[in-house]
């Protein structure tokens, strides 16, 4: 076994698209994963096969998950079942710091 390590403040940061950005890291089963969601950006529906954690450090929200929808803010947690349709709302005019866990890993937000 190999140790990854890392420090959160090194993480390149990535443009998502306009509005929202992402740093992540990643074992071999879960992805951590911090996303800034600016207020005005669009939001864009979407499905995965992840099951996603979120937790809310910053802000307020509304995610849309199916047919229901919450509001959450700092402390609000939420699980996001896999290949179920949902996207996030910056309520307010502060920006959303919201970390996901996504298990199994994301790839494509290799670290």
């Amino acid at each position: 076994m190999s140790m990854k390590a890392s420090n959160w403040d090194t993480l390149q940061e990535v443009l998502v698209r306009e509005g929202v950005t992402r740093k992540a890291f990643s074992g071999e089963g879960a992805t951590l994963a911090l996303h800034v969601l600016q207020p005005g950006h669009e939001p864009k529906p979407h499905s995965h096969t992840y099951e996603q954690i979120v937790y809310i450090l910053g802000g307020k929200v509304k995610f849309h998950i199916g047919e229901e929808s919450v509001l959450l803010e700092a402390g609000g947690l939420l699980v996001v079942p896999p290949d179920v349709m949902h996207y996030a709302e910056v309520i307010g005019d502060e920006p959303v710091y919201n970390l996901d866990v996504f298990t199994p890993k994301r790839d494509e937000y290799a670290s």
